[in-house]
């Protein structure tokens, strides 16, 4: 999503990104969901029953062998269409501007989103899952198997008021 897109609203403010990255990626594969813009999408991947598809590049397929044993995964995927910089936002959703880093706004120095899924099936290199909130085409980094012993937080809380510090 270009800047205009998601639009900078008053209150907000930009970090100098600098101009060489510290690491490099590789994209492992593309998520197709019915969305085609962010206005589409769903604020979080519990908002939605839509089908939506892991499709998963050739050489990395490999990485797939056994996947079918969870029943969900974490997906960590690149906003490429996303602002970058942005380190307050002034959220609809709130009275006042907030930290990037306290959102899970798309807009951010490394635009790295995650969601949990529910893995429905597989046939070869394509997942079908159920819980992403992206728009179609987002570029995959990374698969996950969730482990609810592990990865659950039950008493795990945000102040929806947000604090100031």
């Amino acid at each position: 999503m270009s800047a205009d897109e998601f639009g900078i609203r008053p209150g907000e403010e930009m970090a100098s990104l600098p101009a060489t990255f510290d690491a490099g990626l590789h994209f492992i594969g593309r998520l197709r969901t019915p969305w085609r813009s962010r206005s589409e999408c769903p604020k979080n991947g519990l908002q939605t029953d839509a089908l939506c598809t892991v499709e998963v590049d050739a050489a990395y397929a490999p990485g797939l062998r056994a996947i079918t044993g969870c029943t969900h995964l974490i997906l960590l995927y690149w906003m490429d269409r996303a602002t970058r910089g942005l380190v307050v936002q002034q959220p609809r959703h709130a009275d006042g501007p907030r930290g990037t880093f306290s959102l899970r706004s798309p807009a951010r120095p490394n635009p790295i989103a995650l969601s949990v899924v529910e893995l429905l099936g597989r046939e070869g290199d394509v997942l079908q899952v159920r819980g992403l909130d992206c728009i179609d085409g987002t570029p995959l980094l990374d698969i996950k198997p969730y482990y609810a012993t592990t990865d659950s937080r039950p008493d795990a809380q945000v102040d929806r008021a947000g604090a100031s510090s």
